[in-house]
């Protein structure tokens, strides 16, 4: 299944969250290396919903307002860098929408030869 492309990415989490140096789970360092900022943090939600249209959502647990969704892939920067990623949707049991909670590094699983 795909997040809708009307998903709510709102724009508090791009620039009051993801795109703020924090020093605890920081992931503006991560974004900065893709050329995204708070000032052109519009292009970060274009990479986020550019995302979700071209790859699945996996579901990921439930809590009391709704289903959790996974969607792992490459975003794309606006300096041409791809940054693998992971992000995290909710499903809200109250109204069917979807809605942006997190993003972050994809860890790559290291396999045994």
């Amino acid at each position: 299944m795909k997040i809708p492309s009307d998903a709510n990415i709102p724009q508090e989490k791009l620039v009051r969250y993801l795109l703020v140096l924090k020093q605890r789970n920081d992931k503006s360092q991560f974004l900065a290396k893709a050329g995204f900022t708070q000032e052109n943090s519009e292009t970060l939600r274009s990479a986020i919903a550019l995302l979700i249209q071209s790859a699945e959502a996996v579901e990921d647990g439930t809590n009391e307002y709704g289903i959790f969704y996974r969607v792992d892939g490459a975003l794309r920067g606006i300096n041409g860098r791809s940054l693998a990623v992971v992000t995290v949707w909710l499903q809200w049991y109250s109204d069917g929408s979807f809605h942006f909670v997190t993003l972050k590094p994809r860890k790559e699983s290291r396999r045994e030869s």
